[in-house]
């Protein structure tokens, strides 16, 4: 992708999502005065921005990768399609939390949460470090190698893990138990996704079967 392509569909991405955001959270809190909105905008945008000029100037092309999302195997695309309720649903439900005073989260606990996002999205910047081959579809790149360095030799799908920390996290950042109902389906979810992927894997990238022998744990160690 040519790098004047590349900025223009990544500012178009990175806006429509921070307005879409705005929109979830502000519309339905039915005021701009919603404090753990404009935290968690501020936790998950600035990082964003940062990881992205990151990437387009030093791997333009793992940010291509991470920008295309549309999946062709159609357990991936229901995964999705559930992903994005889950989001749509937990956002409102916390804005309309924080409008009607549904539950009340305490401060150290979005404080911490808050820590929990942030030291998440630091991980999930160093997967895609370590990992030159991520993309947000599951497939199988030509010349892709196994991956087993840096936290791929403690979990096969250590970005998995991170994303459901960040979350997870989310709903807490925004001041809403109701929420984190919404969010609790997310790791189901993601071992949906794992099985579907892992089979794809052994199927199409040469030594994947030897690294599961390797690796034994998914996303948490001494539990799956």
């Amino acid at each position: 992708m040519e790098k004047s392509k590349l900025l223009l569909n990544t500012l178009a991405k990175f806006f429509a999502g921070l307005i879409l955001v705005c929109v979830l959270l502000f519309l339905p809190a039915g005021t701009f005065h919603y404090f753990n909105g404009w935290l968690f905008i501020a936790l998950l945008f600035v990082p964003m921005m940062i990881l992205g000029i990151v990437l387009f100037f030093k791997a333009p092309e793992l940010l291509a990768k991470r920008l295309s999302s549309k999946e062709k195997e159609k357990t991936q695309q229901g995964v999705v399609k559930f992903s994005a309720l889950i989001f749509l649903l937990g956002f409102v439900i916390a804005a309309l939390d924080f409008r009607f005073g549904w539950s009340k989260v305490p401060l150290w606990v979005v404080i911490v949460a808050s820590v929990i996002l942030l030291i998440s999205y630091g991980l999930y910047a160093e997967v895609m470090r370590e990992n030159a081959y991520l993309s947000r579809t599951v497939e199988v790149q030509e010349n892709q190698k196994v991956v087993d360095t840096g936290m791929y030799k403690i979990v096969r799908h250590p970005m998995y893990a991170v994303t459901i920390w960040l979350f997870l996290s989310i709903p807490l950042v925004l001041g809403s138990w109701w929420a984190l109902l919404c969010f609790v389906p997310y790791p189901i979810l993601i071992a949906v996704r794992i099985k579907n992927e892992e089979k794809i894997l052994e199927e199409g990238l040469p030594g994947y079967t030897e690294y599961k022998q390797k690796v034994r744990w998914k996303i948490l160690p001494f539990v799956w």
